[in-house]
């Protein structure tokens, strides 16, 4: 019979790799008791460990990230806004000369 794949929370995932870490709890025990397969376990500590600088950055600068990001998100749609009314006054002045409306 197959078992139902557990899908672990990010503070789930931190908390087995500690308890490898500081505990010393090794991982076959840990994948023991958490049905892991011992790859899964690993690719979760790579992920750590290449992810840990992103605690250590000030919040200023993960603030201006989101800021420049939402910046430019806000500028794509003006652009988007620029070309439909653009053409919406192409074609009303188009309109216009097929009507001779002055």
């Amino acid at each position: 019979m197959k078992r139902k794949r557990k899908n672990y929370s990010a503070n789930e995932k931190v908390a087995i790799i500690k308890r490898h870490l500081v505990d010393k709890v090794s991982v076959s025990d840990l994948c023991d008791e958490y049905l892991l397969n011992p790859t899964v376990f690993y690719r979760w500590q790579k992920e750590f460990f290449e992810n840990g600088a992103a605690a250590f950055e000030k919040s200023d600068a993960r603030r201006q990230r989101a800021e420049r990001k939402r910046f430019e998100e806000l500028e794509a749609k003006l652009q988007v806004k620029n070309e439909v009314l653009s053409e919406l006054m192409e074609e009303h002045v188009r309109l216009k000369k097929t009507l001779g409306v002055p």
